[in-house]
């Protein structure tokens, strides 16, 4: 039986990159897939409407556009994502920003191993990618390489980062992970993969390189800096018996 493959877009305010990031996604990709669905984060523009219009335009019967009707946070879009492609039974979930930040001629790239059966999450590392070439602003490189080494040191892992939204997911793989208890907010990326180091599944990272165009980002770096490292000693917290985290216990699923 064929694959069932989807394509995830988390969106907020994102307009102008929107097109630009589906006329980008490669034909092959498009017809591969059984869906690609955007999910709007309650968007203060027409990304909404964007999107539909696209698919009309374009006649792609299999791109979906669904919009929260609150702002459920970065974190809050993906559980409505997985819980979604869960439902309609997809066997491989693949989440590509609506920003533009991440290249979706890579997605084939990104994919291959789980079609292969070796690995259960696969994430694009810009690290690993050359990142200053790429527009990485230096202090946003410095302060993944900290946290990288610090969650690392914790988590007893050997990752160039753990901070990458480029991200493809066996369904079966979120069907044994709590990711409904993680954050909702950007630190959702950390927290859902330790919960994927708990459960034992296979964790792989590929190189990727790294855009970053003038749109101001919305993640208040402090702030997430924090939240990772908060959500990574609660891990270290529960490893040893110190205070039991729901969040991180392997039969929470």
């Amino acid at each position: 039986m064929p694959t069932k493959i989807a394509v995830f877009i988390p969106t907020y305010n994102a307009a102008y990159t929107l097109p630009i990031v589906l006329d980008r996604i490669p034909q092959e990709i498009k017809e591969k897939v059984k869906q690609i669905f955007i999910i709007d984060n309650a968007s203060e523009d027409n990304t909404y409407l964007i999107g539909i219009g696209y698919r009309d335009l374009k006649g792609l019967d299999n791109l979906q556009i669904f919009r929260n009707e609150a702002n459920r946070g970065y974190g809050g879009s993906q559980k409505r994502a997985y819980q979604y492609a869960i439902d309609q039974n997809f066997d491989i979930v693949v989440m590509l920003h609506g920003d533009a930040q991440y290249a979706p001629e890579k997605i084939s790239y990104l994919l291959e191993p789980l079609e292969k059966g070796q690995a259960d999450m696969v994430f694009g590392s810009r690290i690993a990618g050359l990142p200053l070439k790429g527009g990485m602003p230096l202090y946003k490189f410095l302060g993944n390489k900290f946290l990288t080494a610090v969650q690392n040191r914790v988590l007893e892992m050997n990752l160039t980062e753990f901070h990458s939204g480029f991200r493809v997911f066996n369904c079966h793989a979120l069907k044994k992970v709590p990711f409904h208890l993680c954050s909702d907010d950007y630190h959702f990326d950390t927290d859902i993969l330790i919960q994927f180091k708990c459960r034992g599944l296979r964790i792989m990272e590929m190189p990727i390189p790294t855009y970053y165009g003038k749109e101001k980002s919305r993640v208040n770096v402090v702030s997430y800096g924090l939240n990772v490292l908060k959500s990574t000693l609660e891990y270290w917290i529960h490893k040893h018996h110190i205070l039991r985290s729901r969040k991180f216990e392997v039969d929470s699923a």
